[in-house]
């Protein structure tokens, strides 16, 4: 089955969404770069008809440089859910794409079934720190997005899922000022993102790996916590790309959706 390649016009951006498979709608938000792609989304398109918008200025949308902050990507994809013609989808968000899942549901949960936040970033809480990016040295962030480092490399130059350095270098440089706009106002997060989560009326399921180097699994109860119909999965043995890591993580995320 291979994806399709929808190209809207949002509000002037040119907004490019891969989609796959067959039945209820998902919309499924990817993290602060494309690096690891969205292959396993085919693990869901049996059963749905899964939707993977790529954010302003990252993978094949074009740049949007009036984006000062995270609610202009709420605004952004909500519109997008109206274009597409979405009625009442599963919304599934990793790492900062869960965060912004999460700020979605908060918002305009009615809009949405049901919510998968895979090890979603935002809370910023100081006792649970996530990584500090910049002294990540380049060639160790493979370590730090999966616990199995291999799983991680093959996405990075001289991987079997990498192109070619040349396209993975320039991915980053569109991308990281994209990155930038989101995360002007307050960085990775917001510092009241803990105080909303209550607001969110929607059956959701957060997954994070026991592993996780770049946010901490000792997140997950305060999200579970905070959000009324909340339960955990906890996978043991994998990190950050959890899903990557073991595709039986897609599985059970597709169980949770069906209901």
């Amino acid at each position: 089955m291979d994806f399709e390649t929808l190209t809207l016009d949002i509000d002037g951006v040119s907004t490019v969404v891969k989609a796959i498979g067959e039945g209820p709608a998902v919309l499924a938000l990817h993290g602060a770069a494309t690096i690891e792609g969205h292959d396993w989304a085919r693990g869901l398109a049996d059963r749905f008809r899964v939707y993977l918008p790529f954010h302003p200025g990252f993978g094949e949308s074009a740049e949007a440089p009036h984006v000062n902050g995270m609610q202009d990507i709420i605004v952004h994809n909500l519109r997008l859910i109206s274009a597409l013609g979405l009625d009442r989808p599963h919304l599934v968000g990793h790492s900062m794409g869960g965060w912004m899942a999460a700020e979605m549901a908060v918002v305009a949960g009615e809009r949405f079934n049901r919510l998968v936040l895979n090890a979603p970033a935002g809370l910023n809480h100081p006792d649970h720190p996530g990584a500090a990016l910049s002294s990540i040295a380049p060639d160790a962030f493979p370590a730090y997005l999966a616990h199995r480092a291999e799983v991680a490399a093959r996405y990075f130059p001289g991987g079997a899922e990498c192109a070619s350095v040349e396209d993975f270098v320039a991915a980053r440089e569109k991308e990281g000022p994209a990155l930038g706009n989101i995360l002007k106002v307050h960085g990775m997060g917001h510092p009241n993102l803990g105080r909303w989560l209550s607001r969110i009326p929607n059956e959701t399921l957060v997954v994070w790996g026991e592993k996780d180097r770049m946010l901490p699994a000792s997140q997950a109860p305060l999200w579970v916590a905070a959000i009324p119909h909340a339960r955990l999965l906890m996978v043991e043995e994998v990190g950050h790309l959890a899903m990557q890591e073991d595709p039986r993580i897609v599985t059970a995320i597709g169980d949770f959706l069906a209901g």
